[in-house]
C-alpha cells in the first residue's frame, strides 16, 4: 500500500497518521507491517491543489477483506491525498504441485 500526505503536515502529524494506519492494520489482524518513509516528492500532477506530498509505502501480509477498512479510513481522511493499493497473490503449496512442469520440445 502506498500512500501520499498533503504536504503542510508537519513531523509530528505524520508520525501520528503512519501510527493510525499501522495500528488499524493490526487491528484487522495484518501480518509483517513493512514501514518506509519515502519522505517529501514532487507530484506528477497537481492533486487538490497540491503540488507535493509525504509518500508512505506500507508492505504487510494479510487477507484481502481486511484492506477495505483501511481504505475506507484513508478516503476519509483529510491527510491523505491519494492512496494505492496492490494485491499479490501469494502460490499456495497446492498450487504449485498442480502447477506442470514445462515441456521441451526438440526442433
Amino acid at each position: 500500500m502506498m500512500y501520499i500526505l498533503r504536504p503542510d503536515l508537519g513531523d509530528e502529524q505524520v508520525d501520528q497518521a503512519i501510527a493510525k494506519y499501522q495500528n488499524l492494520l493490526t487491528e484487522q489482524g495484518a501480518e509483517d507491517i513493512d514501514i518506509q518513509h519515502r519522505g517529501r516528492r514532487r507530484l506528477a500532477y497537481e492533486i487538490d491543489r497540491q503540488r507535493e506530498g509525504i509518500y508512505i509505502q506500507m508492505n504487510y501480509k494479510a487477507p484481502g477483506s481486511h484492506v477495505a477498512p483501511v481504505e475506507r479510513a484513508m478516503r476519509l481522511s483529510e491527510e491523505v491525498i491519494r492512496y494505492l493499493t496492490l494485491t499479490v497473490e501469494v502460490p499456495t503449496e497446492e498450487a504449485t504441485e498442480a502447477t506442470p512442469e514445462p515441456v521441451q520440445v526438440e526442433a
